[in-house]
């Protein structure tokens, strides 16, 4: 054989050894397996593709989510290789349908979040569609972080899940669960910004909800708190004077506390702190000008500027008038003028006085109230120890039980006083550093135990009448509605039963006549003696008996004795 005829032998058998090749590959292709094709042509509706079998096969364009182009690869899955045309059938969705089971497999082994649309709300939860018509239940508690308050705002939304369960015995069966998602996020989220954030940053976020305290701002999905305080240097009252819900916001950073898990927000913290020029302008004693925002029961605070707010507690609003409430003086908004009394830039606080401003009366109380000066006023409160006397508005004196009288002993002021009454007094005591002056009505009078002590002394006869009795003697009320005792032993020389029998012949309402053994002014003592009073009766019997036998020789001692005797019965 020539060359010539070698070479075409040769060119015989590599074209026969191709073709065998070729059709034992086309032999391992098998209907349902993956293979790879090449995009050799591109109509409107049709994609061809070459897989290296005889035909190409043909994809419509709707299985494609963008328009191939000519040259790339694209995997199908064999659906036939030969149809009755002779074509081969191939198809794209049906490759992607298995790579998205494979997929959704893989992201619940691997707690891997995908992508899932809520079609709509259902009993106890939502249907949501994965893709491919696989459809997904998703329960109400597990849609949101928080309490899903309206469900259908999360209709037709794409949301990301996890799946917390795949497959059933009988069916497929997936529920899906975004809380989950949502909650890990969050935490990444915010351990992000705890790790790369600093107080002083500038931060942007939506305002997410208002309340009385302040108002929380979305950072991203976890939330920050601009507090009340951090909204303004001046007074807040309300906090959506400031913000509005869904509004986007520009704030500073200005406290990061990972302990507690807290971010502190500021609005004021972009302008300058006015308490840091305070001391430039204001002083203890300078009177100043503010507008009252709020009252409380134990005062008013009063704005000097924007940022400087004092109080005046309600015991400086007047030096005598008794305030129950500031409201009684002051509505919120209104001009007061005051005295800043001291003040705290390191705490931010100032104290105010109103009463400051006008005379105080109790510095000229004593030239208006006088000791010994007589008055008669209102009372105003009656207490166990005494009475409260109006001398005038905001100015009371006290009327205390031992004042009251000389020689009753008043043990309740409500038993003689009553509220409302008028009353004479005295003053008693003008005291101007404790605010308290003293009053008297037993003043308004002589004292009966020193005009008693005056016209009396000890062995005097004195008159009286019975006012009570008791078992160690007899209680007698002399002038001055003074009461003496007449001890049991002063009563006679006789003992015991006899004794008793001498009590007993004097009764309450007794006029009687005894002689005084002790009277102390001071102590409010007096002792008197019948015994006494008696024998001084019969000393001045036999005196004046002695006297008048001058003239009578024959009468005896013994016939004076008989006749007292006979005045004793």
């Amino acid at each position: 054989m020539d060359e010539r005829e070698i070479i075409n032998s040769e060119e015989i058998n590599s074209q026969t050894n191709l073709q065998e090749e070729y059709l034992k590959s086309l032999d391992e292709l098998e209907e349902g397996h993956v293979v790879e094709g090449n995009i050799i042509q591109v109509t409107e509706e049709t994609v061809f593709v070459d897989i290296g079998y005889k035909s190409e096969g043909k994809i419509p364009m709707l299985e494609f989510d963008s328009p191939p182009k000519i040259g790339d690869t694209v995997n199908v899955v064999l659906v036939k290789k030969e149809s009755r045309d002779g074509q081969i059938i191939v198809s794209k969705r049906k490759y992607d349908e298995k790579e998205f089971w494979k997929n959704l497999k893989k992201a619940y082994q691997d707690k891997v979040p995908v992508d899932a649309k809520v079609l709509k709300d259902v009993k106890g939860g939502f249907e949501v569609l994965l893709g491919y018509s696989v459809k997904a239940f998703v329960p109400i508690s597990k849609i949101d972080a928080g309490k899903a308050e309206e469900p259908s705002e999360y209709i037709d939304n794409t949301y990301k899940f996890y799946i917390d369960r795949l497959y059933s015995d009988k069916k497929i069966n997936i529920v899906l669960n975004r809380k989950a998602f949502l909650v890990e996020e969050l935490a990444r989220k915010k351990e992000e910004f705890f790790n790369n954030a600093k107080v002083g940053d500038t931060v942007e976020g939506t305002v997410k909800s208002i309340a009385s305290f302040g108002a929380f701002i979305d950072l991203g999905g976890f939330d920050g708190l601009l507090h009340i305080n951090d909204m303004s240097w001046g007074h807040v009252a309300k906090p959506k004077d400031y913000v509005k819900k869904g509004q986007k916001v520009t704030l500073k950073l200005i406290n990061l506390d990972r302990e507690n898990n807290k971010i502190n927000l500021s609005l004021k913290h972009f302008t300058e702190n006015p308490w840091d020029s305070f001391a430039d302008k204001y002083s203890a004693g300078t009177v100043v000008k503010g507008k009252v925002t709020k009252l409380t029961d134990f005062g008013a605070f009063i704005e000097l500027e924007e940022g400087i707010e004092g109080m005046a507690h309600i015991s400086e609003f007047s030096w005598v008038q008794k305030i129950n409430h500031p409201k009684e003086l002051f509505s919120v908004g209104d001009e007061v003028e005051c005295m800043i009394l001291s003040y705290d830039i390191q705490q931010g606080r100032i104290s105010l006085g109103i009463k400051q401003l006008l005379e105080n009366p109790w510095d000229t109380i004593q030239n208006q109230y006088p000791e010994g000066m007589q008055l008669e006023r209102k009372i105003l409160k009656v207490t166990n120890a005494g009475a409260f006397i109006e001398l005038e508005e905001g100015i009371t004196g006290f009327l205390h039980i031992d004042d009251m009288s000389w020689t009753k002993k008043v043990k309740n002021a409500f038993s003689v006083l009553k509220p409302n009454e008028t009353i004479n007094v005295v003053v008693l005591h003008v005291d101007t550093q404790n605010r308290r002056i003293r009053l008297g009505v037993k003043q308004l009078s002589d004292n009966p135990w020193d005009v008693l002590a005056k016209s009396f002394t000890r062995g005097s006869l004195i008159e009286g009448e019975i006012s009570g009795k008791t078992d160690f003697g007899i209680f007698v009320k002399v002038q001055g509605e003074i009461e003496g005792l007449i001890n049991k032993s002063n009563i006679s020389d006789k003992y015991n039963e006899e004794l008793d029998a001498e009590m007993n012949k004097y009764n309450v309402g007794d006029k009687i006549k005894a002689v005084i053994t002790e009277i102390n002014s001071k102590k409010k003592k007096l002792s008197l003696s019948i015994k006494e009073y008696k024998k001084s009766a019969e000393r001045a019997e036999i005196s004046k008996y002695i006297q008048s036998e001058e003239d009578s020789p024959m009468a005896t001692l013994g016939d004076f004795m008989k006749q007292s005797e006979k005045q004793d019965r």
